[in-house]
């Protein structure tokens, strides 16, 4: 009975490629993604960098605002099937 070397049984990386097909690189030992997506040590911006941020539209202010918009909407419309 033979086992299948360990690069062929780990996790692959997932990320998608310029093509659209996922990386089927393996991932890199603790992480999820591999060597070229982000896995090497020290990849991506340094703490504290601002320039990588792009847009701020997942930042715990701006998800509470939105929650706070949806739930006056749903008030304005319950009022607005009352008053009809």
């Amino acid at each position: 009975m033979t086992t299948a070397p360990a690069m062929h049984s780990s996790p692959r990386c997932g990320a998608r490629t310029r093509s659209g097909a996922p990386c089927r690189a393996p991932a890199v030992r603790a992480k999820r993604r591999c060597r070229m997506h982000g896995g090497a040590k020290r990849s991506g911006a340094r703490p504290g960098n601002v320039n990588a941020l792009k847009h701020g539209f997942y930042r715990a202010a701006a998800k509470a605002e939105r929650r706070e918009l949806r739930a006056r909407m749903k008030d304005w419309a319950k009022q607005v099937r009352e008053l009809g």
